[in-house]
């Protein structure tokens, strides 16, 4: 029998995490294991590990993008570390990565990009209340990974985010906007990296959002291939 591909998902460690479960269950569908990391869940960097999903959150400390800290701010500095250090690891392996929400954010950072820490005033064509249902329009760039792994030029998504990247990371290219031209997916020029600012794993009913779960584990098949 084969062996499933292991994915480590990072997140929250509350013992009740939806996020989790909900991307677990949808890995598991595509044939994969879910391997959970957290501030209470650690898993070895040295572990046979194919592929990483950073999850959504907390807010990112802001001292990471050389800006001020917000007094109302839900920051999380020791997941932030964590979720570095496993960022910074797949990118010295070459592991394939995706993104979701905080996550996509992370990633951007961690690249040299920046965030906007609160874009609710700035909003006029789409809700500023934060849902799970895909209510939101998404407008996906022609030719990007991201429309390909999605077989979508538009997508309707949930919202959960009042922050977004407003500088991406160096090699990462904006790929998708909203309503309001606020980036929703980003994704690497030249790696197996995508970022998106909804989160699929509550969507995973509906076939567009599994893909982007099937194309991380279809870059895990690349990669095994490659002589």
């Amino acid at each position: 029998m084969v062996a499933r591909p292991r994915v480590v998902v990072t997140g929250n460690a509350r013992r009740w995490s939806p996020s989790w479960w909900c991307t677990q269950l949808t890995l598991w569908l595509l044939g994969a294991r879910a391997v959970r990391v957290s501030t209470r869940h650690r898993v070895s960097r040295n572990a046979d590990i194919d592929a990483l999903i950073i999850g959504g959150g907390d807010d990112i400390s802001p001292n990471h993008y050389g800006q001020p800290a917000k007094p109302d701010g839900d920051y999380d500095p020791a997941r932030d570390a964590l979720e570095i250090e496993w960022i910074k690891w797949a990118l010295k392996t070459d592991t394939p990565m995706l993104g979701i929400c905080r996550g996509a954010q992370l990633i951007n950072v961690i690249l040299g990009g920046e965030l906007n820490q609160n874009i609710r005033s700035l909003r006029k064509r789409t809700y500023n209340r934060p849902g799970l249902l895909p209510t939101k329009q998404v407008w996906l760039k022609p030719s990007s990974t991201v429309r390909a792994a999605v077989k979508k030029s538009k997508l309707r998504v949930n919202s959960l985010h009042y922050q977004v990247v407003t500088k991406p990371g160096e090699h990462m290219v904006p790929v998708g906007w909203d309503l309001d031209q606020f980036i929703q997916a980003t994704e690497h020029s030249t790696r197996a990296i995508i970022g998106v600012q909804w989160h699929p794993e509550y969507l995973f009913y509906l076939p567009s959002e599994r893909r982007l779960f099937a194309w991380l584990l279809s870059c895990v098949s690349a990669r095994k291939e490659r002589p």
